[in-house]
């Protein structure tokens, strides 16, 4: 007899989990980050909530999985720019491209979905201060510096500066200076 459930054979987890963050994607697309409810993912895939937590995990763990998803994009953009540099260069060509990159991709979309901006989902996120780290160079033993830079890089996404020479002049001087 064969079954035609979606977590049997293979490689189970993977399969369930891809296809939990795949409807999260969604969701949170059509709706927002503050949209990502267990009840309302289970139902979406048709899954129990103890299934959503046995193979994607809880609220922060989706959203951690959809802003990667969603992120890709920039995140390899980031990386191709910095290839090569360090120290403040390294630091302001991260943050430059990342914003040029939010600004035209699907995550703009996101963040400004609503009135109230979705913040807390943001930048409470460990793997972005992990990446913000990792994109700009800075050390990974400092979780707070990292944070900040997330931080720097919302609130420019948010409220811009007109002239991208002027924005990338005052991260060269207001940000750079502050690693060094």
């Amino acid at each position: 007899m064969v079954r035609s459930d979606w977590v049997v054979g293979g490689d189970r987890h993977a399969a369930a989990a891809e296809r939990i963050y795949a409807a999260a994607t969604d969701l949170v697309l059509r709706e927002g980050l503050d949209a990502v409810d267990i009840d309302t993912l289970a139902a979406a895939v048709h899954c129990s909530r103890a299934t959503v937590y046995r193979y994607a995990g809880g609220k922060a763990q989706i959203r951690d999985a959809v802003l990667m998803r969603l992120s890709a994009g920039i995140i390899g953009a980031v990386r191709d720019a910095v290839d090569g540099l360090v120290g403040r260069q390294r630091i302001v060509t991260a943050i430059s491209v990342a914003l040029e990159q939010i600004r035209s991709e699907r995550l703009r979309r996101l963040m400004f979905a609503s009135r109230v901006p979705q913040v807390g989902g943001l930048h409470s996120s460990p793997v972005l201060s992990r990446l913000a780290a990792d994109l700009t160079g800075i050390t990974d033993d400092d979780p707070h510096a990292a944070q900040w830079i997330v931080r720097v890089v919302v609130s420019l996404a948010y409220w811009p500066i007109d002239d991208p020479r002027d924005e990338e002049e005052a991260i060269r001087r207001f940000v750079a200076p502050a690693f060094g």
